[in-house]
């Protein structure tokens, strides 16, 4: 089963998508500020993690970029799902190294699509990520 880390601080939201992705069939840990995410990110080791752009304590671009210049785990595929809907928010994902953008509200079909994606990705490309490929979801 896949472990997804999700970082989010809106406890409903959170509650909302955990129960979409465990009733997919995945494994989800979750964090409500960017240094917890940060540090379960880290221990844990997650196949994904899915992150909100706007956390306390440490925003979710920063918790990108210190995963992604991190050896040990550049290579977790990273989704931004937030709030923030402008190109120039889209641009900022793809320059810390995030791996696909999602907006707030979301279709569910294409979290799951997303998702899935990155994770045959990740099995494919074993390696190679990090390097400021983006995909977006509209």
């Amino acid at each position: 089963m896949k472990k997804i880390l999700l970082v989010e601080d809106e406890p409903d939201f959170r509650f909302a998508v955990r129960m979409q992705l465990e009733a997919s069939g995945y494994d989800v840990i979750e964090a409500e500020d960017g240094v917890a995410g940060l540090d379960m990110a880290r221990k844990q080791s997650p196949d994904l993690i899915i992150l909100d752009g706007m956390l306390p304590k440490l925003g979710g671009y920063d918790v990108v970029r210190l995963l992604k210049g991190d050896e040990e785990h550049r290579n977790i595929p990273i989704l931004m799902l937030t709030a923030r809907s402008q190109e120039s928010d889209r641009q900022a994902s793809m320059e810390v190294g995030a791996d696909a953008h999602l907006t707030k509200p979301f279709d569910p079909e294409e979290l799951l699509k997303t998702i899935a994606g990155l994770l045959a990705s990740d099995c494919e490309d074993e390696g190679t990520r990090g390097e400021g490929e983006l995909r977006s979801a509209e």
